[in-house]
């Protein structure tokens, strides 16, 4: 049976009080936070950084899964290592050297994932297989928050759901942008098992009340 995972992001939180909103997230029944990292270059924004998952690291016990939408990566790989992560997944667009940066990443402590934005072709996968933890493929362009489910990432879903299946790897298959309890059965039944949401939870006044529609519609897949 599939182990689902809910994973909030905090782009969409409260940021005068991140340390209330983590915890009240995770007592919702999130399974762990989403940490997205934008650094006004590889994407037009610019968000937050090591010093930010460091002090939020005392308040949960549930893994950070850092998403690096930074360029170049390895610089500041081991810096979120020290700062908490659990998981760090970056773009191969990223990197130089895509095997070094999942190498480095693990070599820290962490899980280790890669990411794909909705046009960007899945080939680099078929050379680090053995390296991933996580697979992430943004179902909008990233840089910001709040935008719509492309629906194309659907097909995209099922193929790397099909390439994980071939390795028999245990590797999460995650999903980030425009996630909701409307499309979350979809996307599940499309392969995917570990769900981003942000403004779709940290927009609503009541979190447990989202994520237990979102776990209703998961068990109906």
């Amino acid at each position: 049976m599939t182990t689902y995972r809910i994973a909030p992001s905090i782009l969409s939180a409260d940021f005068a009080r991140l340390g209330d909103e983590v915890r009240n997230v995770v007592a919702a029944g999130a399974d762990m936070i989403h940490f997205d990292v934008m650094d006004n270059h590889y994407v037009p924004n610019l968000t937050i950084g090591p010093l930010v998952c460091e002090a939020i690291r005392p308040h949960v016990q549930v893994p950070i899964d850092v998403h690096l939408m930074v360029k170049p990566v390895d610089r500041i790989i081991p810096d979120f290592a020290k700062a908490g992560a659990n998981i760090i997944s970056f773009h191969p667009e990223g990197s130089e050297h895509i095997d070094r940066s999942l190498q480095l990443i693990r070599d820290h402590g962490c899980k280790a994932g890669l990411v794909f934005n909705p046009a960007t072709p899945l080939h680099a996968l078929e050379h680090v297989m053995d390296k991933l933890d996580l697979i992430l493929l943004m179902s909008v362009n990233p840089g910001f928050g709040g935008q719509s489910f492309i629906p194309h990432t659907l097909k995209k879903i099922a193929a790397v759901r099909r390439m994980i299946d071939e390795s028999g790897r245990d590797i999460m298959l995650q999903v980030d942008g425009g996630v909701k309890v409307d499309n979350i059965r979809e996307i599940a039944a499309a392969g995917a098992d570990t769900f981003v949401a942000g403004s779709a939870i940290f927009g609503k006044p009541d979190y447990k009340a989202v994520i237990d529609a979102m776990r209703s519609e998961l068990a109906s897949v």
